[in-house]
């Protein structure tokens, strides 16, 4: 049995839940779909339309499988912020599980964010703010490249085009209470972070996905920081499990990002 399970672990976690065998069937149906074309999953009780099938799959395993974003709350009413709500699953995991949340979505993609209101309406998931901006510093718009599937980013130069944007800090000084601040913004996230040094008091659990981007500096110490010293204790995975990391400098051979990691900040 021990051995089953150290060579086949991912296998192992997987049929544990009905969750987990529920990612294996959307593996063996979805993930050898040609990438980058469109077309409509279904999953749980939910349709959703998505722009890449191994993507999602891939989000579906984050999110559904693994619940990543499960959170701990004395909250009848929990405020949940996600910023870059893609297409929309992570917001159907969070009505799921905090069906009186307070939701405000952000998602800079245009594209993506059509997607998105399309998959909210059609799968009835209601009562959610959606902000089709992306998130940064001020309100004075950013240059935004839209990349394939879950690849858009400050740092991607295709399609590249001026977004409007919101300032972060200025939805979190108008709550008493975030009870999950969930940042994956590709590339934007540290300089955020910055601006919302003083403002994350009041946040209770933040996800944020770090990027490190490749002719770029690195500011994985410069996050932790932030984190220290807003007194949360944090969980820094990386699923890259790079082999010869002295030799392979690419992120799954990724030639614009060489580093991507999940940050779990919790108040103690």
């Amino acid at each position: 049995m021990w051995l089953f399970r150290y060579l086949f672990t991912n296998l192992y976690r997987a049929i544990q839940t009905p969750n987990g065998r529920h990612l294996l069937w959307l593996f063996f149906r979805y993930a050898g779909r040609p990438r980058h074309q469109s077309g409509m999953i279904p999953f749980l009780h939910y349709r959703f339309q998505v722009p890449d099938a191994l993507s999602f799959v891939w989000q579906f395993k984050e999110i559904f499988a693994d619940e990543s974003y499960r959170f701990q709350t004395d909250s009848a009413e929990p405020v949940i912020l996600d910023c870059g709500a893609n297409i929309g699953s992570s917001l159907a995991y969070f009505r799921q599980n905090y069906p009186k949340a307070r939701i405000i979505a952000f998602e800079a993609d245009p594209d993506i964010g059509a997607v998105l209101s399309q998959n909210l309406t059609s799968n009835r998931i209601e009562g959610i703010e959606v902000v089709n901006k992306a998130v940064w510093v001020n309100d004075e718009g950013i240059d935004f490249g839209s990349g394939e599937a879950d690849s858009a980013s400050l740092f991607s130069e295709t399609n590249r085009r001026r977004v409007p944007s919101v300032r972060l800090r200025d939805y979190l000084l108008r709550e008493l209470r975030v009870d999950m601040l969930k940042i994956d913004i590709e590339g934007a996230e540290t300089d955020v972070l910055m601006d919302c040094h003083d403002a994350l008091a009041h946040v209770r659990n933040l996800f944020i996905e770090y990027h490190a981007y490749i002719g770029h500096p690195q500011t994985l110490g410069a996050v932790v920081q932030i984190l220290e010293e807003n007194g949360f204790r944090y969980y820094i995975d990386s699923n890259q499990s790079r082999i010869r990391p002295f030799i392979n400098h690419r992120y799954r051979g990724n030639d614009v990002m060489d580093l991507q990691l999940n940050i779990f900040a919790y108040r103690p």
